[in-house]
């Protein structure tokens, strides 16, 4: 029995062997994939060497005590930002010592979403020790929440990777 997608199963042991391969560790900072990235990467044998932890910040109080997310930034960008996803990030580097961090943040919907933050808009940062930083503004759509989070792991993947070099 599988828990997740044949893709995001073979995305994950990828990732895990190239990291191993590598020496590189691995810290998630997840808001709307409830730890489903940390969960996909350790569903792969010899994972223990690469994740190092896993940051579950539904909400705000535990984005601010976390991670370290500035509650000026929650009040002015709100949870589902550009700014928010890059204090995520930030704060899962520092607080895990991991060679790479990725973080993500948004509306998994069914409901919540608003004209300005639509169901499916997620924030994604993955940063490095070395300073390397991509952010990215998925827009998802009209998929059920178990499809935008699944493609959220999708994309944090394609970041991982890329960040990593």
């Amino acid at each position: 029995m599988t828990i997740f997608p044949d893709d995001i199963e073979a995305s994950a042991a990828r990732i895990i062997a190239d990291f191993s391969a590598r020496g590189l560790t691995i810290a998630t900072a997840e808001s709307c994939t409830g730890g489903l990235i940390a969960g996909a990467l350790t569903e792969v044998s010899g994972s223990s060497a690469v994740v190092d932890r896993g940051f579950v910040t539904y909400s705000n109080q535990a984005k601010a005590d976390m991670l370290g997310v500035s509650t000026e930034v929650l009040t002015r960008f709100g949870a589902v930002s550009r700014e928010t996803a890059l204090q995520m990030v930030d704060g899962a580097l520092r607080r895990s010592g991991a060679n790479v961090a990725v973080a993500v943040t948004g509306v998994a919907g069914p409901t919540g979403g608003t004209a300005e933050k639509p169901v499916g808009l997620v924030h994604l940062a993955a940063k490095s020790q070395s300073g390397l930083l991509i952010h990215r503004e998925m827009r998802y759509g009209a998929m059920s929440r178990t499809e935008i989070r699944l493609s959220t792991v999708r994309t944090a993947f394609e970041l991982l990777a890329a960040v990593a070099g």
